[in-house]
C-alpha cells in the first residue's frame, strides 16, 4: 500500500473517506506511523485539482508530441522557478510485435499514395513524410539500432491558491505549446494522476505514447541550461532544479579554481570532497594545509602527511633544483630558480634595496658555482648547497654586512632547523598534505612559499595529472613575491598537467593583491559559498552578481553557494555520502563522536 493510500484513510478504511488518520484514531491505535507524520492535515479531491492540506496540486499528462524533439525541449520546464513534480514511465514494447504493426501500416500508407496517383491527384507531403519515417524506423528496428517504448509523462504543479495554480499552468502551457507538445489536465482522475507522480512507481493514468529511443533520450531529467558535463566528478546538486553539477576541471581551458567563503561555511569540506572524488580518476593531489585539517583524509586514503615546523623532522632545502626536461636547458632552469630564491630572501629578510637585491642575486649564483652547479653542465645528480653555504659566500662580499646579520637567525638561531638542512621529504604518493599549523605566524608565509616552490620543482620533473590545493591562500597573497610565484604557477601549470585550487576566507586581502584579480581570470572554476556582510560588496562587484545572488550568498547554509565555470554559474549545494562525510568532516562534534566510536570498538 502506498503512502497516498494512507492519505485516503490508511489500512482498513474505505477509499471514499477523504480524511487521513485523525489524532483520535492514532491515540486509539497507540501507534504513530511514518505515513501519519507526513500525511497532510486534510485531503479533498475535485475534478481539476486536489487539496493537500494548505496546498493545491493539479496533475497533467502529455497527449501529443511533434515529429522531432530537440535535446533541450524539456529544459525550460525543469528549470522553471516553480514547485513541480515530474514522473516519466517507460514501458518497453516487443520489437517483433511493433514490426508486424509497421508492416500493416506501411501497406496502408502505400495504398493511399498509389490510390492518389491513379486518380491523378497532387502528391500529399504528409503521406510521403509518414512513409519515409515509418520505413526509416522499421529499418532501424530490424537492425537493432532503435527500440520502441510506451512513454507516459505526467506533471504535477503546486500552488497556495487557485490563482497561483492557474498562473503556473498558463506558464507551463505556453512553454510546451511553443514546442508543439500538448498537455491536458487529468480531469476526474486527479487521484490517479497524483499517485502516478509520487515516487511509488505506479502508472495509474496509463496515458502513453509510442516513442523510439532517440527522441526518448531527450526526456533525460538531469539537464540544465546552467552547468553539467558528460564526464568528471560530482561537485554538488543544482539548488534551482536538483540537476547534477558534473565537471572535469582537466577538460577546461585551464585547470585552476578559486574558492571564496567565510569561516565555517564548508569550503574545506567541499574541497576535501572534491579531492576524495578526484583521487578515483588517477589524479595525484597535493595540499598545503595551514590548520592540519587534511591529516585524517591523508591517513584514510593511504597518503602522506608532513608536519612542517621548527621542531619537526620534515625539512625542505630551498636550494634544491628540478631536473631539466628534454625541452628545457639547464641554464634556464638555474636562472629561474635563482629568481625565485631572490624572491624568497626578499621575504625572509623583510625586503631588499636594489643594491641588496643585486648582491643576493650574485651570492646565489656563486653559491651554486661552489658545488659545480652552473648553466653549462648537467646538475641532475649534484648535491645542492645549503643556506649556511650561501651565508659563507655572502659574508665574503662587499656591502653585505646587514644581509649577513639578518640571515643569521635562519642559519644559527632559533629558526635554523627549518631550512638549513637537506631535504628529506618524499611526495611520491597519490595524496600528500603539508601542514604548517605549528609554524609560527611570522614564518608561515615563508614556509608556504618554500613548500610551493618544492612542489613546483617536483611537478616540472615528471608530467603527471596533478591537483595542488592551497588552503587559506591569503597567507601567500600578503606578499608580492609569494603572490607573483603563485600567479606564475596558475599561468604555467597547464603545461605540466597541473591544476591549482586556491581557497581563502579573507576575500578582501586576496583581491587587494595586484595578483588577486589575475588569479581569478586564470581560474576556469570559481566557487562562492556563504559570505560575510563585510566582504559581500567586494564579491558582488568582482563577480558581477545580481542582488538576488548577493542575498543568496548571505543567507546560504553550510555547503551552499554559487558555482562558476566560464561565463555560466549555478546555485550549488555540496552533498556527500555517509562514508565520505565520515572521512572529510571538520565538525568538532562529529570528530568527537567518531573518536568515541573508535574507543568503544577497541575496548
Amino acid at each position: 500500500m502506498g503512502i497516498f493510500d494512507t492519505f485516503l484513510g490508511n489500512a482498513g478504511k474505505k477509499k471514499e473517506t477523504l480524511t487521513p488518520f485523525l489524532p483520535k484514531d492514532i491515540y486509539e491505535a497507540a501507534k504513530l506511523d511514518f505515513a501519519d507524520i507526513i500525511a497532510p492535515s486534510a485531503l479533498k479531491i475535485t475534478p481539476r485539482e486536489m487539496n493537500l492540506g494548505d496546498k493545491l496540486v493539479r496533475t497533467f499528462y502529455v497527449i501529443s508530441y511533434p515529429r522531432f524533439l530537440s535535446g533541450t525541449w524539456f529544459a525550460p520546464i525543469i528549470n522553471r522557478d516553480r514547485v513541480l513534480d515530474i514522473s516519466i514511465f517507460i514501458h518497453p514494447v516487443d520489437t517483433a510485435a511493433i514490426l508486424r504493426k509497421f508492416q500493416k501500416k506501411v501497406a496502408e500508407v502505400q495504398s493511399q499514395i498509389m490510390t492518389r496517383q491513379e486518380k491523378g491527384m497532387v502528391r500529399d507531403p504528409m503521406l510521403d513524410t509518414a512513409y519515409q519515417d515509418i520505413e526509416q524506423l522499421r529499418n532501424q528496428l530490424q537492425q537493432a539500432q532503435e527500440r520502441v517504448f510506451d512513454v507516459g509523462l505526467y506533471i504535477s504543479i503546486y500552488g497556495t491558491d487557485q490563482e497561483e495554480l492557474d498562473k503556473t499552468e498558463a506558464e507551463m502551457r505556453s512553454i510546451l505549446d511553443s514546442k508543439l507538445v500538448y498537455i491536458k489536465p487529468a480531469l476526474f482522475q486527479q487521484e490517479q494522476g497524483f499517485k502516478s507522480v509520487i515516487p511509488i512507481g505506479d502508472d495509474q493514468l496509463a496515458v502513453n505514447s509510442k516513442m523510439n529511443s532517440a527522441p526518448l533520450s531527450s526526456f533525460f531529467p538531469f539537464i540544465s541550461f546552467d552547468l553539467t558535463s558528460d564526464k568528471g566528478i560530482l561537485y554538488g546538486i543544482n539548488r534551482h532544479n536538483s540537476s547534477l553539477i558534473l565537471f572535469d576541471r582537466f577538460s577546461l581551458e585551464n585547470y585552476n579554481s578559486v574558492t571564496f567563503a567565510k569561516s565555517g561555511s564548508g569550503k574545506s569540506y567541499g574541497t576535501k570532497l572534491e579531492i576524495l572524488r578526484t583521487l578515483m580518476f588517477d589524479t595525484e593531489v597535493i595540499v598545503i594545509d595551514p590548520e592540519s585539517e587534511y591529516e585524517y583524509l591523508a591517513n584514510a586514503v593511504g597518503g602522506r602527511f608532513f608536519n612542517i615546523s621548527l621542531s619537526s623532522e620534515n625539512r625542505i632545502n630551498p636550494f634544491d633544483l628540478p631536473v631539466a626536461r628534454e625541452d628545457e636547458s639547464p641554464a634556464d632552469i638555474l636562472r629561474s630558480n635563482i629568481i625565485n630564491l631572490v624572491g624568497l630572501f626578499r621575504l625572509m629578510l623583510g625586503g631588499l634595496t636594489p643594491e641588496e637585491d643585486a648582491i643576493i642575486d650574485r651570492a646565489i649564483t656563486e653559491t651554486y658555482a661552489l658545488k659545480d652547479i652552473t648553466g653549462a653542465n648537467d646538475f641532475t645528480n649534484m648535491e645542492p648547497p645549503l643556506l649556511s653555504d650561501f651565508e659563507l659566500v655572502l659574508a665574503g662580499m662587499e656591502g653585505s654586512e646587514s644581509l649577513v646579520q639578518r640571515i643569521t637567525k635562519y642559519t644559527k638561531g632559533t629558526w635554523s632547523g627549518f631550512i638549513n638542512r637537506p631535504t628529506n621529504v618524499d611526495i611520491n604518493k597519490k595524496f600528500v598534505a603539508f601542514s604548517v599549523r605549528n609554524m609560527e605566524d611570522e614564518l608561515k608565509t615563508i614556509a608556504m612559499y618554500i613548500i610551493t616552490h618544492f612542489i613546483w620543482n617536483a611537478v616540472r620533473k615528471d608530467l603527471r595529472k596533478r591537483l595542488l590545493v592551497i588552503d587559506e591562500a591569503w597567507w601567500m597573497m600578503k606578499s608580492e613575491d609569494t603572490a607573483a610565484f603563485l600567479y606564475g604557477m596558475a599561468k604555467r601549470g597547464r603545461k605540466y598537467y597541473l591544476g591549482l585550487a586556491t581557497i581563502t576566507q579573507d576575500v578582501e586581502d586576496f583581491l587587494k593583491s595586484p595578483y588577486g584579480l589575475p588569479m581569478l581570470t586564470n581560474s576556469s572554476i570559481q566557487i562562492l559559498l556563504k559570505q560575510s556582510p563585510t566582504s559581500i560588496d567586494a564579491v558582488q562587484k568582482t563577480f558581477n552578481l545580481t542582488e538576488e545572488e548577493k542575498y543568496l550568498l548571505l543567507e546560504s547554509d553550510v555547503g551552499e553557494g554559487i558555482f562558476f565555470a566560464g561565463l555560466k554559474h549555478v546555485a550549488i549545494k555540496i552533498i556527500a555520502s555517509y562514508t565520505e562525510d565520515q572521512i572529510i568532516t571538520s565538525d568538532p562534534s562529529q570528530l568527537l563522536a567518531i573518536a568515541q566510536q573508535k574507543r568503544e570498538a577497541s575496548e
